[in-house]
């Protein structure tokens, strides 16, 4: 089940001893034994589908916040997972960086992957969602369509939580 799923942390957590492309292509090459050549040329194309063409040879040092995030994306894309985990990827970035990370999840929406996402931009999650999950201590306290849990929350923490945030 493991190799079905991809997952992109909040701190990217690349290898910062290996350029992007390397960072994308060691999964499929080495859990999946995708030949070197083919797992090169699928990270080519993920970087280029990220905005990254550009900086295959780059080191994650040499990349700003963003770019670092759309490489763990194409990282994570890269093991063609059914199911997508983001855990809060946009909250390590500048303000001017969020949209480059928050285009890519759009340009995402008809691969037909699953993706669960953890995120306090209720904004870009009104936007994005078929569903809605609203956690409060460590519990699913209410769950329905984008505009059933932020137009007519019942729960009061999410209630208090959106009054908030407005």
């Amino acid at each position: 089940m493991r190799q079905q799923m991809g997952i992109v942390f909040q701190q990217y957590n690349l290898f910062p001893h290996m350029t992007a492309l390397e960072n994308v292509c060691l999964g499929p090459r080495f859990t999946q034994q995708v030949p070197a050549a083919e797992a090169e040329e699928r990270g080519r194309r993920l970087l280029n589908r990220v905005g990254l063409a550009d900086k295959v040879d780059a080191y994650p040092a040499q990349l700003s916040g963003g770019q670092q995030q759309r490489v763990a994306i194409a990282r994570a894309l890269a093991m063609r997972p059914k199911v997508l985990l983001l855990d809060e990827i946009t909250s390590a970035l500048d303000p001017e960086l969020v949209g480059e990370v928050e285009d890519v999840i759009r340009s995402l929406l008809a691969e037909r992957i699953m993706m669960i996402l953890v995120t306090h931009a209720v904004g870009f999650a009104r936007e994005i969602a078929h569903r809605i999950a609203y956690v409060s201590d460590g519990l699913i306290a209410e769950i329905g369509t984008p505009a059933q849990i932020l137009e007519q929350p019942r729960d009061p923490t999410l209630k208090d939580f959106l009054r908030r945030i407005r």
